[in-house]
């Protein structure tokens, strides 16, 4: 099993001082502006579906 994958910026302010919360698994704080945020990976995206993107395709 891998590490757990951490957020490089709090997605409120764009702050990187954060920290894991005691809350629980995927769950972040952020020291700069006090918030609390959870993560959670959904899976991956079939081929099929990233290629009809609007993006076409482009990430």
């Amino acid at each position: 099993m891998s590490e757990r994958a951490a957020p490089f910026y709090c997605p409120y302010c764009g702050d990187e001082d954060l920290r894991p919360s005691e809350e629980g698994h995927g769950a972040w704080e952020c020291r700069a502006c006090s918030r609390a945020f959870t993560l959670k990976f959904l899976g991956l995206l079939s081929r099929e579906r990233h290629a009809n993107s609007p993006h076409g395709g482009v990430s």
